[in-house]
């Protein structure tokens, strides 16, 4: 099976997970998903999901000035992007539970 399909429906769970560790900019999260296991991420996927994910109000954001190059734009998590990442953690346990169930034995 092809990993990215898995990845599609899981990576805003990946994302939010990312960001409960640190507040990060894109490339920074992306790095974070790849370290964690998931090389086959694209940076245009990790990109979309941090602007639909702040316009779907779970994340804030704040702009760092750098002397080094452009300007970055971090991204936080907020109560309600605390709040989802709980809940989608609990629906991807009981979901892999159930497929562990299912293929694990």
């Amino acid at each position: 099976m092809d990993p990215t399909q898995l990845l599609r429906g899981v990576l805003d769970l990946a994302v939010l997970a990312v960001l409960d560790r640190a507040d990060g900019y894109g490339y920074e999260v992306l790095r974070g998903l790849r370290a964690a296991g998931l090389e086959e991420v694209g940076d245009a996927s990790v990109y979309g999901t941090l602007r639909r994910l702040y316009n779907a109000g779970l994340l804030t954001s704040y702009v760092v000035p750098s002397e080094e190059g452009p300007h970055r734009k971090y991204y936080s998590l907020n109560a309600h992007g605390r709040d989802r990442l709980t809940e989608s953690t609990k629906a991807w346990r009981a979901f892999a539970g159930t497929m562990e169930g299912l293929v694990g034995g």
